[in-house]
Formats: structure tokens, sequence, C-alpha cells
């Protein structure tokens, strides 16, 4: 196993990286870690249709429910960009031009006890193309309009995820400009 994918940002007072410790360990103490959002829009569809992914029933928290195109966490040493590339290829199996948009901190506790304490680094692309999606992160995907999607997590918010709900119904501007 590489020891390196391990080990992710943990971040103290002005956002700043203060050290490293596990993925799982982060979620169960709630420990302030860094991550990333992508959102990729398709260009020809008045950049309104979102990509989305409903996640593996794999996945240890968060499973089976709606998001963004991808997420993740970025490793020991690893830029936010680079991350941000890295699950966009391991998640959806393309790559295209990313753009930070913004970044954001939350904190929840999720209903299986783990917490998301995270700085979320946001940020957006474009392809036309279906993807290619890995079985292991990924149960199905589709593309959607934002109003739809804006409709959708108003009435059934349990459908989806928690950083996806805040984004929606906090930052959607931001997404754009």
């Amino acid at each position: 196993m590489n020891k390196k994918k391990d080990f992710i940002p943990l971040i103290g007072k002005g956002n700043k990286i203060i050290g490293f410790e596990k993925k799982k360990t982060i979620h169960i103490k709630g420990l302030l870690h860094s991550a990333v959002s992508v959102f990729i829009f398709h260009p020809k569809k008045n950049k309104s249709m979102l990509m989305l992914q409903k996640r593996s029933s794999k996945k240890y928290h968060s499973s089976l429910l709606w998001t963004n195109t991808c997420c993740s966490h970025p490793r020991k040493n690893e830029s936010l960009l680079k991350a941000a590339h890295r699950c966009l290829i391991e998640e959806m199996g393309f790559d295209c031009f990313l753009e930070k948009k913004f970044n954001f901190t939350y904190h929840v506790i999720l209903k299986n006890g783990l917490i998301e304490y995270e700085l979320d680094h946001v940020f957006v692309g474009y392809y036309a193309y279906s993807p290619i999606i890995n079985y292991k992160e990924v149960e199905k995907w589709k593309w959607i309009s934002l109003k739809k999607l804006i409709k959708n997590i108003r009435l059934f918010p349990e459908y989806y995820t928690i950083w996806l709900k805040i984004i929606i119904n906090n930052y959607l501007q931001k997404l754009y400009f």
C-alpha cells in the first residue's frame, strides 16, 4: 500500500497545512482537513447542465448519495489542482481544464457518526462527453440541469451529499463567476 496515499493535509490557523493524518482517523476525530470538489458542466448546454455522480456503495460514508462530479482529498505533498485532476481521472475516467473558483469550510456530523470538517476547494471545468466511471468509486452518473437539481435538493435532500447541498444552496453564483 502506498503510505503517501493514506495521509491528507490537516489545516490550522490561516488555512495553513499543519500536518498530515490518515483519512479515516480525520473523519473519526473530526479534524479540519483539506478537500477538493470538482464540478463539470456541459459546454454546449448553456453551461447549466452539471455532471453528477452517485457515490459507490463501497464508500465508507455518504455512499449511494448523489454529489458533484467528483471529490477527494489532496495527498501529502500533492497540490490542490493536481488532486482535483487526479480524482477526475480516477473516478470519472477523463480530464479537462479546471479552474479553482472558491473555497469554504464546513463542519457536520454524518449519520454514521463520522465527522466532515473540511476546507473544501471548489474547481470547475467543462466537458461534452460521457465519462468512463470507476465502479469502485462511482455507482452511476447523469447530466442534470441546475434548475432541476435545485428543485430536487429542496424536495429530496436525503438523496444528496452534505457538501453538494451546501455549495448549491450557498455558493451557486461562485461556480460561474
